[in-house]
């Protein structure tokens, strides 16, 4: 198998700088160049439906939810991982579209209520079936063992950097 470029690059200061370890960089560079080469594959379905980036995942989050597919926008918020500004330019963008509605909490005039619509409800259910096949085929490559190993990995290396945080 012949080396990419993140092998290359640790080569390199190798050489340039014999010593510095640069072996993480075979790690963080290369899940850095596969979030974007997975983002490129894994975008085209929510564009082709006009979606924009993280428009999805307010619709996914909205439908894992369960029936009535609703939550406040602190809520998404939390779901999601953005700030409540982005929530509320991801649901007016959907609300525009007929795919989620607000309405007012019964609890608090002052929050709002993000429901997915039938036709939310729809869309969501069509694209994540998609999406979850690019997924399968994106990792085809893999066997299930190392699937399950790479998952591991990944949560023991997100517990890790999440620990850090606090």
């Amino acid at each position: 198998m012949q080396p990419d470029a993140i092998a290359t690059i640790v080569e390199q200061w190798k050489h340039e700088r014999p010593d510095l370890d640069a072996t993480p960089m075979l790690v963080i560079g290369r899940l850095f160049r596969l979030t974007d080469a997975l983002d490129q594959r894994l975008r085209p379905p929510f564009a082709a439906a006009d979606l924009g980036n993280g428009d999805f995942d307010v619709l996914a989050a909205l439908r894992r939810a369960g029936e009535p597919y609703r939550l406040s926008a602190g809520e998404l918020s939390r779901t999601v991982l953005v700030t409540t500004g982005a929530i509320t330019k991801r649901v007016d963008r959907l609300e525009a579209r007929g795919l989620v509605s607000r309405s007012i909490a019964e609890t608090d005039s002052r929050g709002r209520l993000i429901t997915l619509t039938a036709e939310g409800v729809e869309l969501t259910d069509e694209l994540i079936a998609v999406h979850l096949d690019n997924q399968r085929r994106l990792l085809a490559e893999l066997s299930g063992d190392e699937q399950t190993q790479l998952a591991s990995l990944l949560e023991r290396l997100a517990s890790t950097l999440a620990a850090g945080d606090g």
